[in-house]
């Protein structure tokens, strides 16, 4: 069957020309399709074997590993189309059939790390590398980038999201959308939505309150859809309140088209969902990677009145409309040879720019001596852990160690500990790091090893011989699984007693210690951080990990970086620790997301818990002085403007995150103490140098969803505006007014929970 609807198909003799794609009207290339051809347009090609036949001049593709592809018709002028991962660069397999060339991507900064940058015009330019990457190895689409909300420490993907705060990510995906697209290829924001953990993730289902899923799981994709107009959305695996994602009319037709105005298609994750029927009928139009019970299904329905053939063809317009626009469709002559040095120079700059310096006593950073001789510790000293596993992998051709770094920029390392280190790592077996049974994570040859166990008196001599010593803690996690607490979250034993041997020894000597955390997601800091001089959190910083570090360290660049998610002191004050994830234990099949709009510091800085590292939170080596707030009006009409001056009064040059944040009226509805509604990242400021920052308020930034109303509304009364350097380091604050309530919004009645849910409230 497949074959047939592959060339030209002998369902429909032609007595006429076939009518073409771009060259008559779509209706007519829809009208001209068989049953069968129509079944097989929205379900994917990849897993039945076939090989997509060119259409007549088009040139012949040949990627290796690419995630999926749509089926193509030659007769009727319909190209395939080629998707492929990822969120921190393209990953397709570096070797071909009958290839002796190797086909290699940059690994970008993991997400975590970008938005770390609060730089949007910088996630704009990785965005337009990866879609220059894309384009140059003939792929159509590239499925990212994703941007689910940080709500629990465990979550496994959380390298591959923003933030916990739904500006950061809409707008750092809105920034990233464009940068891809800006380069003639697609993206497909994932995953659509509530997509908060791995536990169970293709049956979960999430439970969670209309404000909450508005204010907190939607907000993201809606302003990455109005803002950047992304050619295709990815709905998850879970279940909302009860029905699959995929299979939600609700969510994808109520919210996403009617509400938001998206014109795009929408493809299920890999294997996602139950019934291909409700899926069509949902809105969800492709079904990927694509099984033959799927088509056979859809095709039957189509022929026995089942399946109204107008949700069959709206799926299929949605579709061709799309694949009018990728390079496949255009005959865009890819090279195979995107400029991978030029992206390398990109993927150390956004690294070093957002990178965060949680910690610095004493001016322990920047080293200023070249020469000083450093003893490196941690098995990933030696060995940087670029990115996470799954889809989140890239292939890259090289990757650069903290201790490469800085023997490029003129360190002196310590050659016996590195010896000792890197005959520990060869012992490492390679392993095929598979996300689950379904997905087809490409291998990752390296075996994670526990931390080597370092004999005290070599450490003492090292403390003797070396000028500072640098500790590298590691965590690499992926798709298909969460983390766990111990040794995970919380350090080894064979961790802690490093850390505690080193710090003495070297301390003892007088001499400094500096923690490097290579990891894809928040740990335990608050029980070890004492032993440390300076920390500086890496997250997953790309293949320049190692230069980007030294760049950092030697001072060439000045920390930038703002946490976008919070450290707690403890798992246990994570506000969704008590449910996360999810019940019955062991194999949960529901999540009752409790905490409500209480997610990250909405919630630590509501309820007054201090959290280890708050978010927004980050140190430079210079300081900055806040002026005065300005507002253009002391009364709210239409929209505000906010302006201020910040001032570089430090020593040396740097870039400072302005953060501002807004305090709303309670009266009728529970509030956060404060919520962040804008943020900007000055230039680079020379020392007595300033910048003025301007804000602008409009009047859906006052708005709280108000869940008897189904509407967004602002309430009358005082709003506090809040400026700083963190989200606890608020440095001026200016009030205005809202004479009177205002509807900013009116919305659908739609996924509402199937049960009464107890959700945490401030009553502040």
């Amino acid at each position: 069957m497949a074959q047939s609807a592959m060339n030209n198909s002998s369902a429909m003799p032609p007595t006429k020309p076939a009518p073409q794609l771009g060259q008559n009207p779509l209706q007519e290339v829809i009208d001209a399709m068989s049953i069968e051809e129509k079944s097989l347009m929205v379900t994917g090609a990849k897993r039945r074997e076939v090989v997509p036949v060119a259409t007549p001049g088009r040139k012949q593709k040949n990627i290796a590993a690419v995630g999926g592809y749509t089926y193509p018709f030659v007769r009727l002028g319909i190209p395939a189309i080629y998707l492929s991962d990822g969120p921190a660069g393209l990953r397709i397999a570096p070797r071909r059939d009958n290839d002796p060339n190797s086909y290699y991507c940059t690994a970008f900064p993991v997400a975590s790390l970008v938005a770390s940058s609060w730089d949007l015009k910088l996630a704009e330019r990785v965005g337009s590398a990866m879609g220059h990457e894309a384009l140059e190895y003939g792929v159509d689409i590239l499925l990212a980038p994703a941007l689910n909300i940080h709500r629990d420490p465990l979550g496994g993907r959380s390298f591959e999201y923003y933030s916990e705060d739904p500006l950061i990510s809409g707008k750092m995906t809105a920034a990233a959308v464009k940068g891809i697209q800006s380069q003639g290829v697609g993206t497909s924001i994932k995953h659509f939505a509530a997509n908060n953990q791995e536990t169970s993730r293709r049956f979960i289902n999430t439970i969670v309150s209309e404000r909450a899923l508005r204010e907190i799981y939607l907000q993201g994709f809606k302003i990455a859809v109005e803002e950047a107009d992304p050619w295709t959305v990815m709905s998850s695996y879970n279940k909302i309140n009860g029905v699959y994602t995929s299979e939600s009319g609700e969510l994808l037709e109520t919210i996403l088209r009617k509400e938001w105005g998206f014109n795009g298609f929408v493809l299920s994750d890999w294997y996602g969902g139950e019934d291909a029927l409700k899926q069509m009928q949902a809105g969800n139009d492709l079904l990927m990677p694509g099984l033959a019970v799927w088509s056979n299904k859809i095709d039957s329905a189509a022929r026995n009145g089942a399946l109204d053939m107008k949700v069959l063809d709206h799926n299929i317009g949605r579709i061709l409309k799309v694949a009018m626009q990728t390079p496949t469709y255009k005959n865009y002559p890819y090279s195979d040879k995107p400029n991978l040095e030029q992206n390398a120079q990109l993927a150390r700059e956004a690294a070093a720019q957002s990178v965060v310096l949680l910690k610095n006593e004493q001016e322990t950073l920047p080293i200023a001596n070249s020469n000083q001789k450093i003893a490196a510790f941690g098995n990933y000293s030696y060995k940087m852990i670029v990115g996470g596993t799954g889809s989140g992998m890239v292939n890259n051709k090289y990757s650069v160690s903290l201790t490469e770094g800085l023997q490029k920029a003129g360190y002196q390392l310590d050659k016996e500990l590195q010896a000792s280190y890197q005959e520990y790592l060869k012992k490492g077996r390679p392993r095929n790091m598979k996300a689950d049974s379904l997905i087809t994570a490409m291998p990752k040859l390296d075996s994670i090893l526990g931390e080597q166990a370092i004999d005290e008196n070599l450490i003492r001599r090292k403390a003797q011989e070396a000028d500072m010593a640098v500790v590298t803690l590691m965590r690499v996690f992926g798709e298909g699984g969460d983390r766990k607490l111990d040794n995970d979250y919380y350090l080894s034993a064979e961790e802690k007693k490093l850390l505690k041997s080193v710090s003495e020894a070297f301390r003892a000597k007088g001499k400094k210690v500096v923690v490097v955390l290579n990891i894809g997601g928040v740990i335990e800091v608050a029980s070890w951080r004492d032993q440390a001089d300076a920390i500086l959190l890496a997250w997953q910083p790309g293949q320049e990990g190692g230069h980007v570090l030294a760049d950092l360290m030697s001072g060439k660049v000045n920390p930038s970086g703002k946490l976008a998610t919070t450290f707690p002191i403890t798992y246990q004050d994570s506000p969704s620790a008590k449910n996360f994830p999810g019940t019955p234990a062991g194999k949960p099949e529901k999540v009752v997301y409790e905490e409500g709009i209480y997610v990250g510091y909405r919630y630590y800085d509501a309820f007054k818990v201090n959290p280890a590292y708050e978010f927004g939170y980050g140190l430079s080596y210079t300081n900055f002085e806040y002026g005065k707030l300005n507002l253009s009006a002391g009364k709210f009409k239409d929209q505000l403007t906010v302006t201020l001056e910040v001032k570089n009064t430090g020593k040396v040059a740097g870039r400072e995150v302005v953060q501002l944040y807004l305090s709303a009226p309670a009266k009728t509805m529970d509030k956060p103490e404060k919520e962040l509604k804008g943020f900007a990242k000055t230039g680079l400021l020379q020392p007595g140098q300033s910048e003025t920052i301007t804000f602008t308020l409009d009047a859906r930034a006052l708005s709280s969803f108000d869940t008897r109303k189904t509407a967004w509304v602002a309430e009358a009364g005082k709003y506090t505006v809040k400026v700083g350097a963190s989200s606890r380091n608020i440095r001026q604050t200016a009030a205005f007014k809202l004479p009177k309530s205002l509807v900013t919004e009116q919305v659908n009645k739609v996924l509402v929970p199937e049960v009464a849910i107890s959700e945490l409230k401030a009553k502040r």
